[in-house]
Formats: structure tokens, C-alpha cells, sequence
């Protein structure tokens, strides 16, 4: 392999300002939708006593997990010494901070009372994993950016490994404890399984993944910087492999809650019968969002198209937040059994009421929300990028491909 040499990004200033301009629009959308939803009250959003976690927590846990996920790349390079990915190790720490603040601003926005994480941040109660991820979030962001700090200071090279190795223990901590804060929750039938820890580490790695190519892609391609095939390759093979753990672990989840009879109504509700969430659990996620990505990069001829690995990717990334739709507020929307063989003829919550699913309608400013975070990552990502050398100037085959010169 060659010496890798690294550049800042060299859009026209035209161009990339009014990126900046439209990314920033976006994330000013978010804003006043939060001010309007502080202002008026969550009444102003779809969600009700039923259903307290509603679209700003979709893409604010896709954010964060995606965030553990796109550190893959550079995790691969480091822990496991493959070579073909360390070039990419830069642009992959600075992703995986971007996406983590994206997610976090959504989530400590859509609290309601933003003003109350000062208590959650002084006052821990370690009985609670949501005080867990408080820690693992911040770790998180501290352990890469001094990540990145030994990947680009040479005085540091020796610190690298280890830097990098950290970095990978703590990104599964943070997945795990992602899955944990639904794993842990007995009370919801949907949630009560400690299977959702490891599915959400398969997950981050597969939708991290998605969100890394698509960003790589477009940063290259509009800046001129050519992408081998050897690399796309090596990418979507990856992919291919997440997309076979994700469909395992659906696969060991409904086994899971087969297993117990008391489970069998739930089952059925998302696999049959529970409308708008069977129709996202099918075709949201499984169709679209996992069989259709791995049939394109598999496919001989459109698996070789770079059009169609990114469009393949961008299907794993609407399946990664129809796959959260069906988890969170899926999970939420099916009735709780409160008293079991009883049945509950009035509620102040329509808890367990004649077995009635939740209603549930995203409103506008629960969406805008959503997408403000999204532009704030691939904000923080262009200035990243702008401003300090992340991106190789080249990954043709001839400059990544450890076996180019034999091949020629």
C-alpha cells in the first residue's frame, strides 16, 4: 500500500456554502420545532400517554447506534489490523462523533424539559441504564476524539492501538446499553427480552455501516477523489454479512418470545395482525430494508455499480428507522397486560382496554425535529472535513489494494 495522503475537502466555495446553507435551514427547522413543542406543549405531537417515545426518539436512537456503527471502519483497521480500512479511519471517528451530538441534541430536545438533564448529569442513580448511557455517550466522545487525535498526531502513533482498541470496547458498551434501555423494561411485553442488547450491536454495525458508504460516496464524488472497486467490494461484503446477523436475530427474537405462551398474541400482532406495524416490520424493514439491499449487492451485475451499492445502502437506511418504528412505538402501541386473565373494561391510559393498539400519528414538528438532528451530524461532518484533513485523496485500487502491484 502507499503512503496514504490525506486533504482537507475542496468543494467550490459555492457549492459547499450553500450546502452549509440548506444543511443549516434543515437544522433551523428542527429548532423552531422544538421551541414550538416547548412552547405549546407535547399535546402538540402525536404522541399521548400510550405512546412517550415517538419519531424524534427514531431518529435520535438511529442516530446513536449508527453513530457506534460508523466507528466500525476504523475499529476493523485498528483491532484487527486490516490494512484496506485504516485510510478510512479518520473520516470514520469524525462520522461517529457527528452522528452521536445529531442524536443526542434530538433526544435532550424531545425530553420535554430539557433544562432537567443538569440533574441527570449531577445526581446518578446507577440502578437506572438510562444514568448508564449518560456515562457512555459522553466516554464515547471523549475515547474517539483522542481516537483521532493518535490517528493524526505522529508523536502519538504509539498510543494508536490502544486508543483504537478502547474505542472498540467502549462502542459495544454504548450499542449494548442502547439495547438495554428496552431490554430492561419488564412492564412492556415487546421490550422484556435481554436478546435486544446484541440485536442492537448487529444493527449499529449494519446501519452505521450504510450511513458511512453514503457520506464517503457523496464526499468523493464531489470533490473528484476516486473510490476502487476493491474497496466497494470489501463494503458491501460487510454489508452483506450485517444484513444475514440482523435477519438472524429477528429471527431468535420471535423464537424467543414463542417460547412462552403468554407471548403468542404479540407475535401475532406483529407478524399478522397488527396493521400499520406488521406493514413496517414486512415490507418497511425486512422486504425493503434488508432483502432488497442484499439481493442488489449480491447481484453480479448491479452488486458492481456504485449507483446501486449506494442505493442499496440508502434502503438500509430507511429499513434501519422502520425497524426502529416497529421496536419503539410498535412496541409501545401493543396493549399491556396489567392484570393478567382479567379484563380491564375502563383506564385512564387504555392499558390493556379490550386488547386496543395504541394510536399513533407523527406530527410535523416531531419530524422536522428528527431531521434537524440529521442536518447537525452532516453538519458538524462538512466543516469536519472542510477544516481538517479526514479524507484521503485518493482510495483507488492502486493506492488501498494491498495486492495492486501484484495484480498489475
Amino acid at each position: 500500500m502507499k503512503r496514504i495522503v490525506y486533504r482537507e475537502w475542496r468543494l467550490a466555495p459555492q457549492r459547499y456554502w450553500g450546502l452549509l446553507a440548506l444543511l443549516a435551514v434543515i437544522a433551523g427547522m428542527g429548532g423552531l420545532a422544538f421551541w414550538y413543542m416547548e412552547h405549546q406543549g407535547h399535546w402538540v405531537t402525536g404522541m399521548t400517554n400510550e405512546i412517550v417515545w415517538g419519531t424524534p426518539h427514531l431518529f435520535a436512537i438511529f442516530l446513536i447506534v449508527a453513530a457506534s456503527g460508523a466507528l466500525n471502519i476504523a475499529s476493523i483497521g485498528t483491532v484487527f489490523g486490516k490494512t484496506t480500512y485504516q485510510p478510512l479511519g479518520r473520516f470514520s471517528g469524525l462520522l461517529a462523533v457527528a452522528l452521536l451530538v445529531g442524536g443526542l441534541l434530538v433526544l435532550v430536545l424531545d425530553l420535554g424539559r430539557p433544562d432537567r438533564l443538569i440533574v441527570a448529569m449531577t445526581s446518578y442513580n446507577f440502578r437506572s441504564i438510562f444514568a448508564w448511557n449518560v456515562l457512555l455517550y459522553t466516554g464515547f466522545m471523549a475515547i474517539v476524539i483522542a481516537y483521532l487525535v493518535t490517528m493524526m498526531e505522529r508523536r502519538l502513533k504509539g498510543y494508536y492501538k490502544a486508543a483504537g482498541t478502547l474505542a472498540f470496547t467502549w462502542r459495544l458498551l454504548l450499542t449494548t446499553g442502547t439495547g438495554s434501555i428496552f431490554g430492561f423494561i419488564v412492564a412492556r411485553q415487546a421490550y422484556d427480552t435481554a436478546v435486544l442488547a446484541p440485536m442492537f450491536i448487529v444493527m449499529s454495525f449494519l446501519y452505521g455501516l450504510a450511513v458511512f458508504i453514503l457520506v464517503l460516496m457523496f464526499a468523493c464524488a464531489q470533490d473528484g477523489r476516486p473510490i476502487g472497486p476493491y474497496l466497494l467490494k470489501r463494503l458491501k461484503g460487510l454489508m452483506a454479512i450485517f444484513i444475514a446477523g440482523v435477519l438472524l436475530f429477528i429471527l431468535i427474537y420471535f423464537l424467543t418470545k414463542l417460547y412462552g405462551a403468554k407471548n403468542y398474541d404479540l407475535v401475532n400482532y406483529y407478524l399478522v395482525s397488527g396493521g400499520r406495524y406488521t406493514l413496517a416490520f414486512w415490507f418497511g424493514w425486512v422486504i425493503l430494508g434488508l432483502l432488497a439491499p442484499y439481493g442488489i449487492i449480491m447481484h453480479p451485475a448491479l452488486g458492481q455499480d456504485p449507483k446501486w451499492i449506494a442505493g442499496a445502502s440508502a434502503l438500509v437506511i430507511f429499513g434501519g428507522l422502520a425497524s426502529l418504528y416497529v421496536i419503539v412505538i410498535g412496541g409501545q402501541a401493543f396493549p399491556m397486560t396489567l392484570f393478567p386473565d382479567k379484563t380491564i373494561l375502563e383506564s385512564g391510559f387504555h392499558d390493556g382496554v379490550g386488547g386496543q393498539i395504541s394510536a399513533y400519528a407523527p406530527s410535523l414538528p416531531e419530524v422536522l425535529l428528527g431531521l434537524g438532528g440529521v442536518a447537525v451530524a452532516l453538519l458538524i461532518t462538512a466543516v469536519g472535513v472542510r477544516v481538517l484533513q479526514f479524507l484521503p485523496e485518493s482510495l483507488a485500487d492502486k493506492d488501498i489494494d494491498p495486492h495492486a502491484a501484484v495484480k498489475a
